[in-house]
């Protein structure tokens, strides 16, 4: 073999070599590299830039106690407390309110859970650290909003009952929502899918209540 066909036989080697893991590495990253030319919002979303403005916004002292106690009653006190007192002066229909209440928000933890487990996805102060709030998470993963999800379904199915009340509850439902997400509870995305599945558990409850003739 002459010098130069051993040359020749080298550099085809080499090319070889060199084609082999690049498509290696390729096949090992096209599923990041799909991901990254169908979404390249991903990282950059609207989502992440305001968990970002969030998390790191030093709030005022009483947009901190206002976000805490709101988010604190959006635990359950609040809704728990408002069915006990329609239960004691909320006239005739008190316990067909209570029980479509009762009825969106029990069926809307088993929603909110499952979809949870399905999502996976990191809550906003596990991916960056909240710069003030030493808020809990409830649990490990952040879609959909629970709090919000809860907050909308019985605020709608009790405004159907008593319409009085709808302008109250539709206040401290968005002050829940929004509360989860200045907290770095959740994401805006988290929250308007929460709102979305939260009215539609109140419309099927009441849907549910009225084909029985309760509602």
């Amino acid at each position: 073999m002459t010098p130069e066909q051993r040359s020749e036989s080298a550099r085809k080697a080499v090319n070889a070599r060199w084609a082999k893991k690049k498509t290696k590495s390729v096949c090992n990253n096209f599923p990041q590299k799909i991901a990254f030319f169908l979404f390249p919002f991903a990282q950059y979303s609207l989502d992440h830039r305001l968990m970002q403005r969030m998390n790191r916004w030093r709030a005022p002292r009483w947009v901190r106690i206002w976000t805490i106690t709101v988010t604190r009653l959006g635990d359950g006190w609040i809704w728990y407390a408002l069915g006990f007192l329609l239960l004691g002066f909320g006239g005739p229909q008190r316990f067909a309110a209570v029980s479509a209440a009762g009825a969106a928000a029990v069926f809307g933890v088993f929603v909110f859970k499952a979809l949870k487990h399905l999502s996976q996805r990191p809550r906003p102060c596990q991916i960056e650290p909240h710069c003030w709030s030493k808020v809990l998470p409830p649990d490990q993963f952040s879609f959909p909003s629970g709090h919000t999800m809860t907050a909308f379904s019985i605020a709608l199915v009790i405004s159907y009952f008593y319409p009085s009340l709808e302008g109250v509850l539709l206040f401290l439902a968005l002050n829940i929502a929004v509360s989860r997400i200045v907290l770095g509870m959740h994401f805006l995305s988290d929250v308007l899918a929460g709102m979305v599945l939260g009215v539609a558990l109140g419309c099927a409850s009441i849907t549910a209540f009225a084909s029985m003739g309760l509602a």
